[in-house]
């Protein structure tokens, strides 16, 4: 993602405080795949419920993007672009999405936090995702399972 003066601006004032950042941006982005989904994960974050993300290996190979890394620092966005958060990667597995533990399902923080439910939507979103690159979802599939930490809320929107 090309960095918006808004989103540009928001790192440059994380990086007057906390200098040793530099060289830790990883990407900035919004959660889901719409505006809704955007900002319903977005609000779980902040409010310190979610505290993990998957996504899928094979789109992120096909379309280019960056591997997330321990360490590497996030800007997350809301539906309109804006940022609101700054999180820090902890970990980072990609495993098959039929292994996906009932611990990284409650560190996601939707629906009720379990495994059952975690997989049902997830399904269905990385399916819609797939289908977008005519591809069917595959249980075999490779998921990232991205750990992290809030470390910064911005305030200033």
């Amino acid at each position: 993602m090309t960095l918006t003066p808004e989103i540009a601006k928001y790192w440059e004032s994380y990086l007057v405080k906390h200098p040793e950042a530099a060289d830790k941006f990883d990407s900035a982005w919004a959660f889901g795949d719409n505006p809704r989904l955007a900002d319903e994960l977005l609000d779980l974050v902040l409010r310190g419920i979610k505290t993990g993300t998957a996504q899928n290996y094979e789109l992120i190979e096909a379309q280019g993007l960056t591997m997330p890394f321990t360490g590497g620092l996030s800007i997350l966005l809301d539906s309109e672009g804006q940022p609101r958060a700054i999180i820090e990667t902890t970990k980072v597995e990609v495993v098959p999405f039929a292994e996906v533990t009932a611990e990284f399902a409650y560190s996601e923080g939707e629906d009720d936090r379990s495994l059952e439910s975690w997989r049902y939507e997830h399904e269905v979103f990385f399916t819609r995702e797939l289908e977008r690159e005519g591809k069917p979802f595959n249980p075999d599939m490779r998921v990232v399972c991205e750990t992290f930490q809030l470390v910064h809320i911005n305030n200033d929107l």
